[in-house]
């Protein structure tokens, strides 16, 4: 288990070294800053972030979303999909041959939907999210959807690409829709539940079908209450399906929430740690949203640094705690 630094789009050498000070491993970049080349990505420019990253001594582990107008038709139907298929099955070629391992992606074409921001400790500023008030915001994307072939869609993809990625030598994740309600401007939120994700995990049995583990959205879950994300990160990490994860805390679960610092919330961390330790998983973690505190930058050196020494600390609780055992 190790420690990554994540959520900016160019590895520029201040975050790198940022990262690299603060002890962490890996990077993952999130929409990296790259040519489109039509809607893709292209071999040459993917290896210019690798070796960017490498130049620092950190590896980049994993990439998180391209820009949503490279799939949003694959997720819609909409008239450009085979075309837009065609794309990413060569990006996702390109990322494998880039030397690249992992590459997380969303099953939504919108944003992450919060309503107002609240105060949590000491007068930070944490994102939040009240059903209520989100079920007002206006249809997205021209029509409203229907669930059951958003679905469909979804499972051909899967068929699709996974072959493709096992080829590729790249590992692919969904990560969960975030809020994990029903349906949001007229689009079916299908990884909303523990069942959904048994779902997808059995379109194709393969390891490069699995999931982009957000703890937070996870923990957002009407499942999660009562101890149920406990059992997810236990079910889904005992069958190797976790490929990273975001390891941040949230207080209460649809339709009402809001995130909290890492070390305050309704899960467990450390009982968390400990489940993600029992069950052999063997790759990163990553700080993601982290409250807006007191003259912070807009990323959040300040929120990240607690955040990932936190990390750190659990993993290494656990660590030696098992080893003295």
């Amino acid at each position: 288990m190790r420690a990554g630094f994540g959520q900016f789009d160019t590895p520029g050498r201040e975050y790198l070294r940022f990262a690299a000070q603060f002890g962490a491993t890996d990077v993952l970049l999130n929409r990296p800053k790259l040519p489109e080349a039509g809607g893709k990505w292209a071999v040459n420019d993917l290896v210019k972030l690798r070796l960017q990253v490498e130049s620092e001594g950190l590896s980049l582990t994993a990439l998180e979303n391209v820009p949503s107008h490279f799939y949003d038709e694959i997720v819609l139907g909409g008239p450009d999909r085979e075309r837009q298929i065609e794309n990413m099955i060569e990006t996702i070629r390109n990322i494998g041959t880039a030397g690249i391992p992992i590459f997380g992606y969303s099953w939504m074409p919108q944003k992450v939907w919060r309503t107002q921001p609240e105060l949590i400790r000491g007068g930070a500023l944490a994102t939040a999210y009240d059903h209520e008030d989100g079920k007002r915001y206006p249809v997205t994307h021209g029509e409203d959807y229907d669930e059951d072939g958003m679905w469909e869609r979804l499972e051909e993809w899967i068929r699709i690409i996974t072959p493709v990625a096992e080829e590729a030598g790249v590992r692919c994740g969904i990560h969960p829709c975030d809020p994990p309600v029903e349906k949001l401007g007229g689009i079916p939120f299908l990884f909303r539940s523990f069942e959904s994700y048994k779902r997808l995990i059995e379109i194709v049995d393969s390891p490069c079908n699995g999931i982009e583990f957000c703890q937070g959205t996870f923990s957002e879950m009407e499942d999660a209450a009562d101890g149920g994300i406990y059992e997810m990160i236990r079910y889904f990490g005992e069958r190797k399906k976790i490929l990273y994860v975001h390891f941040r805390n949230v207080s209460g679960t649809v339709p009402k929430f809001h995130e909290e610092f890492i070390n305050t919330g309704h899960v467990d961390m450390y009982k968390a740690m400990q489940i993600y330790h029992e069950v052999g998983y063997d790759s990163f973690f990553i700080d993601d949203h982290v409250p807006q505190t007191f003259e912070d930058t807009q990323w959040g050196h300040r929120g990240r640094a607690f955040a990932n020494g936190y990390i750190q600390a659990m993993i290494e609780a656990v660590s030696k705690g098992s080893a003295d055992d």
